[in-house]
C-alpha cells in the first residue's frame, strides 16, 4: 500500500465525514474535478486520522479541513482555495479569492468551521461515496 502522505496520486483532501457541509463539499469536489487531481480521506478513517495528527490537529475534533501535498498540509482558507484552484472550470475561478488577505479569510473560515453542526447537521453516519467515487476515497 502506498504511502497516505505520497503525491504520486495527487492531493489529499481530508474533511469530517460527519459534517454535512463537509460530506457535501467532497461529493462536489469529486463531481467537479474530472480528471481526478484529488483523492479523500476522512478524519473518521485509518489514513485520514493519521494525517491529522502528522500535522497536529485532533482527528476527534477536527478544526478544520486539509490539504496534504508534496509533505505540507494546507488548513483554513488556503485549503479550500487549493481545492477551488484544483477544480474543473468554471470553479476554478473562485481561487481568485486569494486577493483577500488571509487574515481575513481565516478568521471567516475558522468561525463558520467551529459552528459547522449547528449551521449545516451532523450526519447519524458517515458519508458513504457511490461505488463510481470510491476509487478515489482512501
Amino acid at each position: 500500500m502506498n504511502d497516505a502522505s505520497s503525491d504520486s496520486d495527487g492531493p489529499i483532501i481530508v474533511f469530517d465525514a460527519m459534517c454535512v457541509l463537509c460530506s457535501a463539499n467532497a461529493a462536489f469536489v469529486l463531481r467537479h474535478d474530472r480528471a481526478g487531481r484529488f483523492r479523500l480521506a476522512s478524519t473518521q478513517g485509518d489514513i485520514g486520522a493519521a494525517l491529522y495528527r502528522q500535522f497536529g490537529i485532533d482527528p476527534a475534533n477536527p478544526e478544520t479541513l486539509i490539504v496534504v501535498e508534496d509533505g505540507r498540509a494546507l488548513r483554513d482558507s488556503d485549503a479550500v482555495l487549493a481545492i477551488w484552484a484544483g477544480l474543473d472550470r468554471p470553479w476554478n475561478g473562485l481561487a481568485a479569492f486569494r486577493i483577500v488577505p488571509r487574515w481575513l479569510r481565516d478568521p471567516v473560515y475558522r468561525w463558520i468551521a467551529r459552528h459547522r453542526y449547528r449551521l449545516f447537521g451532523k450526519r447519524s453516519t458517515c458519508w458513504i461515496p457511490t461505488t463510481e467515487q470510491a476509487r478515489r476515497i482512501l
